[in-house]
Formats: structure tokens, C-alpha cells, sequence
């Protein structure tokens, strides 16, 4: 599958209408409280759809409700030019919170509403309402292949015509998790498997008590973990398929004279670096907050199982200004394997993924909106209810 060339969300918070054209590596930057943390959230649920867990994570956040844009559904000139005061307007659609992404080969999208009343324990769980999946960057009438309108789910076949695959998928299902088929549906399939393996790294914890500082049982580790807790098994891992000088580069490019290495004591792993000057290596429970978190975004940009897209939420924190250059060159060199997104407000880190050929998105709010100024809006058409 392509790269993701487009990104689309609607009612999300301060995401009331935003469309993105996205690149191989793209950063997205602004200012506190532009909207970058939703962003970054709504991608996570756009991954959760294929997880099953999109209702779940809802929940988490207060439920839909908590999460809809606040504001009211346009916004007159009047409004925009501060000669009448911003207020609610007569409703035109339904109040939904909508999903979606294209590439050259496929693209989906998904409408999330509010429950009809008589739920006896559920009432406040938002409903799917509708999916669609077609071919291409843009969804039109011919080129949708499988849809989904409330219970039902239709698929279309090489010659064109439609058939009725379900009638009676359950309002927290998506046919991403219930109607992928190989004989049918193979590229619901491939599409949900695509999703699933995105991959998110948010704020490593690297306190006192972060798993990355303990010793682990160490096995074969591809991809490290969410959290950072298998660092020393994915580090050796990075060294035992072949990765090892592309590991003791990036080290070395970030701290000159230093190593790192893993101390195996009997099946329990734990990472060691050697830095230019000191007698022995330190161990995890030694490094810096910083110097941990380094070793772990290394440890997840080396990954031997490259996913199709990698998100990082403000890789920076923590992180001294002397280690941004750094870190940007290895962010550009991974790219050119699996698609990257940055979220970052580090200007530092902003400027030298921009010299290294990143796409630059900034962020605004207007009126509590989120919008990118100057940018021109990609065609789109969600699927109507």
C-alpha cells in the first residue's frame, strides 16, 4: 500500500474541518494549544478502528459528547470578522465525528453519532454509523468498493455489482474487525492488517521507576514496546539481525565517543552505554532522563520490522537543543523506509527536519478552531449517512 497522502477529520475537538496533505515525512508544529495533541489523538483512533477499541478510547476520553467540536457548526463572516459575537446556528447535519485517509491505492473513512435513546447500560456509547473504502485519493460514486450504512454492509465484486455481505453488524462493530474476508473482502483485510500496524511513540517514561531502567526477561524483540520496557532486548535485537553499524552510527552522530551495548545476566537484559572519558559503561538506572530517551527513540526508529507509518508525539521532551540535529537526521534516514509523522513544537527540530525534506504543517486556532493558514485544502467527500 502507498504512503498516506491525505488526512481528514471532522468534529474532533478543535478539528472541526481539517484536511492535510501529507508527505513520506511530515512534521506538524505550532503553537501551545493549536490543536497538535488532537491531531496526534485523532490518528490514534483512526488506528483504533482496526483494533477494535474505537468505542473504548472514546469512553476514556469522557465519551463523544466530551470529544465533539464545541463550537457552533459554521461559522457566519459576521463571525469571522468580530462584528457579531460567535453563537450556535440552526443545525443543517447530524452531529457526527468523522475518520479518514487516502493514498493512491485505497482510502476509508468512518461517521461516528450519537446512540438512539433506550440503551439500558450503553446510552452514552457513541455509534458507528457509517464506513466506506474505496480506491484512490478521493471518493466518488464508482470508485467505493465496500460501505457500510448503520447494520449493514455491502461489497462490490470485480464486475461492478453489489451484494449485501451483513445486515446486522452491531453498532461498536466496524467492518474493518468483522468483515474482512480473503475470499470476500480482501482488501478490508489488508487495509485493517495495513492499520494495525501503525505505530505510536508518546512521551517514554523515564523517571526512577520507568520499565526501560530495570532489567527485562529478554527475548526476540522486532518492535519495541509502546512504553519503552524491552529497550535492552530491542537493542540487541537491532545488533543480532545486522543493524549494528546503522545502531553504532545513530549513537555516535548524538553522543561522539559513546556505545552502547546489553548486559545479559542470566536471560534478564539491561541496556549499558560507555560514553568518551568514564572507566566503566552505566547502566540504565544511571543514564540521564535525556540519554535514556534517546537510546529508546533510536531503539524505535531502527526497529528491524519497519511499520508502513510511525507517529512521534513531541520526540523532543527531555531531550537537550544539542541532540535535535541528531535526531532529525536519523528521523530523515528512517523515512525513506516507512512514513513518518512528527509532532513537535522544538523549532530546532522543526528547522532541521524541514532542511532534511520534511513537509511542514503549521497549526493556528481561530475562534477555537484549528486551521492551516495558507494552505490549500485537498479535495475531499466524506460518505453520506
Amino acid at each position: 500500500m502507498s504512503i498516506i497522502s491525505r488526512l481528514c477529520i471532522s468534529g474532533y475537538r478543535s478539528l472541526r474541518d481539517v484536511r492535510l496533505e501529507i508527505g513520506q515525512l511530515t512534521v506538524v508544529t505550532g503553537a501551545n494549544g493549536s490543536g497538535k495533541s488532537s491531531l496526534y489523538r485523532a490518528l490514534r483512533l483512526l488506528a483504533d478502528v482496526a483494533q477494535g477499541r474505537i468505542i473504548h478510547s472514546l469512553a476514556l476520553e469522557g465519551g463523544l459528547q466530551s470529544v465533539l467540536w464545541a463550537g457552533p457548526e459554521q461559522f457566519s463572516r459576521a463571525m469571522k470578522a468580530g462584528t457579531q459575537p460567535v453563537q450556535g446556528t440552526m443545525r443543517k447535519n447530524s452531529v457526527s465525528l468523522r475518520l479518514g485517509f487516502s493514498s493512491d491505492d485505497y482510502g476509508f473513512a468512518i461517521d461516528l453519532g450519537l446512540p438512539v435513546p433506550g440503551s439500558r447500560h450503553f446510552d452514552k456509547d457513541p455509534v458507528i454509523k457509517v464506513e466506506s473504502l474505496w480506491t484512490g485519493l478521493v471518493m466518488g460514486r464508482a470508485n467505493v468498493f465496500a460501505q457500510r450504512k448503520g447494520p449493514s454492509v455491502s461489497l462490490r465484486n470485480q464486475e461492478g455489482s453489489w451484494r449485501l455481505a451483513y445486515e446486522s453488524l452491531a453498532s461498536y462493530d466496524s467492518m474493518l474487525t468483522h468483515c474482512s474476508d480473503p475470499r470476500d473482502a480482501a482488501e478490508l483485510l489488508l487495509l485493517r492488517e495495513n492499520m494495525r500496524g501503525w505505530r505510536f511513540y508518546d512521551h517514554f517514561r523515564t523517571d526512577s521507576e520507568a520499565p526501560a531502567r530495570r532489567r527485562q526477561i529478554g527475548t526476540r524483540t522486532p518492535v519495541l514496546a509502546s512504553d519503552g520496557a524491552d529497550l535492552a532486548a530491542a537493542i540487541a535485537t537491532i545488533q543480532e539481525v545486522g543493524a549494528e553499524d546503522e545502531l553504532t552510527a545513530a549513537v555516535a552522530d548524538a553522543f561522539p565517543g559513546g556505545s552502547v551495548g546489553v548486559d545479559d545476566a542470566g536471560g534478564y537484559f539491561e541496556v549499558e552505554m560507555r560514553q568518551h572519558g568514564l572507566l566503566r559503561p552505566l547502566n540504565a538506572s544511571e543514564l540521564s532522563d535525556g540519554t535514556l530517551r534517546y537510546l529508546l527513540l533510536i531503539a524505535a526508529l531502527l526497529s528491524p520490522r519497519p511499520p508502513t507509518l510511525m507517529i512521534l508525539n513531541e520526540p523532543e521532551t527531555s531531550l537537550h537543543p544539542d541532540l535535535l540535529p541528531a535526531l532529525a537526521r536519523l528521523i530523515a534516514r528512517v523515512s525513506k523506509e516507512c512514513q513518518i509523522i512528527v509532532v513537535s513544537h522544538a523549532a530546532p527540530l522543526v528547522s532541521a527536519l524541514q532542511e532534511a525534506g520534511a513537509k511542514q504543517i503549521v497549526l493556528e486556532k481561530q475562534l477555537g478552531e484549528t486551521v492551516v493558514p495558507g494552505e490549500e485544502r485537498p479535495m475531499w467527500n466524506w460518505p453520506s449517512r
